[in-house]
């Protein structure tokens, strides 16, 4: 990885769109830092001390916006209502005729389903928006602490529109700035975002597990985390690089004086064919409860159970019930994801058949037995990572955020191998050889 980006910085158009990226970066974590009008920073950096670090209700979207939601800064929102709007379109064009028309179009149906995602992207930000600031003006972001309900002094209509257009507008300007890098920069923008957030937690949450460790001065624990996150690494690497390649002929076929077709090639199904989606799935749907005892007030028998068992990440049932959520929704999206009838359908367009197997149904029987195969050890592979942070705070007994946690874990080094790949292609296309040198 270090000698691809080296070489890229040899290279004057890669360097400049490496720069390029790397300034829309700094711009966008300069961003989270910048406060929203209207709210007591005082009290909150007193709630943010007392508080648990990113292991609260909000601690997925806190991730996601790099510290920027607790801090109720004008990048509180960060890249989620996107990854939202983005994931609700995608389930959307399985249900509406309308979409799925539009994803067969090609460049200009795709570019309509963009703007459409923008446009929810925007509504989604003003409604998360309102709930963050509703949240925070009732003490309920930081439960617990003391001066919690005057984060927000001012609760009048025209200061909480304020927040809330301001929070909003910050959410479109990430949106432009992660497109700004796809256009003219490297990689995909909204991920390189995505992962810029996400690093920016590592020192901090390793630092802190320096300071609350117990042995050797917190050394110990520091170097077991490294070596957990190291491992972790390795293995997400080598379960993401994973596939069953499925070989595809082709028969020859004469149009004209032409010969078509004759050649081999393979159809590459991932082991982790869902990538990270099932684990922000599970964890948005494990939040819904919690968040309604929140906002309603609730007292009594459902809301207690709820507190004391899908409230904490450690608790046997949130656990389980996370686990279960995971491997469920890693079935479901990549059912929706790939059709095994479309693909048996276009290959028998084109003349190609799977040595074996029958051209048409019995293809797409073949492709979804094969499907359901190599799912079953990714969305395994995928609840496991997703526990390691839970299981390393109950073991350290730290209140502060594992830092290796699944979700990050698997968002970066996606992220950075897919990066890597384009580098290392744009490269070989610049310094291609020929047969004759």
């Amino acid at each position: 990885m270090l000698t691809a980006f080296a070489r890229a910085f040899k290279t004057p158009d890669l360097r400049k769109k490496l720069l390029f990226t790397l300034g829309i970066m700094v711009l966008f974590r300069l961003g989270a830092h910048v406060p929203v009008p209207g709210v007591d920073y005082g009290h909150v950096q007193t709630c943010m001390d007392q508080a648990k670090s990113g292991q609260g209700l909000f601690g997925l979207v806190n991730m996601f916006s790099g510290g920027a939601l607790l801090q109720i800064t004008i990048f509180a929102l960060g890249i989620m209502p996107y990854i939202t709007a983005s994931i609700i379109l995608q389930l959307l064009t399985v249900v509406i005729p309308r979409l799925e028309a539009l994803k067969k179009e090609g460049q200009s149906g795709q570019a309509k389903i963009t703007q459409y995602t923008r446009y929810l992207t925007v509504a989604l930000a003003i409604l998360q928006g309102t709930g963050l600031v509703a949240t925070a003006s009732n003490g309920a972001l930081f439960s617990g602490c003391p001066v919690g309900g005057q984060i927000v002094p001012d609760k009048s209509i025209f200061a909480t529109a304020t927040m809330v257009i301001t929070m909003t507008a910050g959410t479109a300007l990430i949106m432009w700035l992660g497109e700004l890098i796809t256009d003219r920069g490297i990689g995909n923008g909204m991920s390189i975002l995505m992962f810029t957030s996400i690093a920016a937690g590592f020192p901090s949450g390793l630092w802190g597990i320096k300071l609350q460790g117990k042995l050797m001065g917190g050394w110990l624990e520091f170097a077991l985390v490294i070596i957990c996150g190291l491992a972790m690494v390795a293995l997400v690497v080598f379960v993401e690089q994973a596939q069953r390649r499925i070989p595809v002929q082709y028969a020859k076929r004469m149009i004209g004086r032409r010969s078509y077709g004759g050649t081999s090639t393979y159809i590459p199904l991932k082991v982790n064919q869902a990538g990270v989606i099932p684990v922000i799935f599970a964890s948005s749907l494990l939040y819904i409860p919690a968040l309604l005892v929140q906002f309603t007030g609730s007292k009594g028998g459902w809301a207690n159970w709820v507190n004391a068992n899908l409230v904490k990440g450690d608790h046997p049932i949130y656990m389980v019930t996370y686990f279960l959520l995971i491997v469920f929704f890693a079935f479901f999206y990549v059912a929706i994801s790939f059709n095994p009838e479309e693909v048996a359908d276009n290959m028998k367009k084109y003349g190609g058949f799977i040595p074996g197997i029958r051209a048409g149904r019995p293809t797409a029987e073949y492709l979804s037995y094969v499907l359901n195969r190599i799912t079953w050890p990714g969305s395994l592979y995928l609840g496991l990572i997703a526990l390691v942070p839970t299981v390393a705070l109950v073991t350290l007994n730290a209140n502060q955020n594992f830092p290796f946690g699944g979700t990050s874990i698997l968002i970066i080094v996606g992220v950075g191998l897919e990066t890597v790949k384009q580098i290392e292609s744009q490269l070989q296309q610049r310094n291609y050889e020929g047969f004759l040198r």
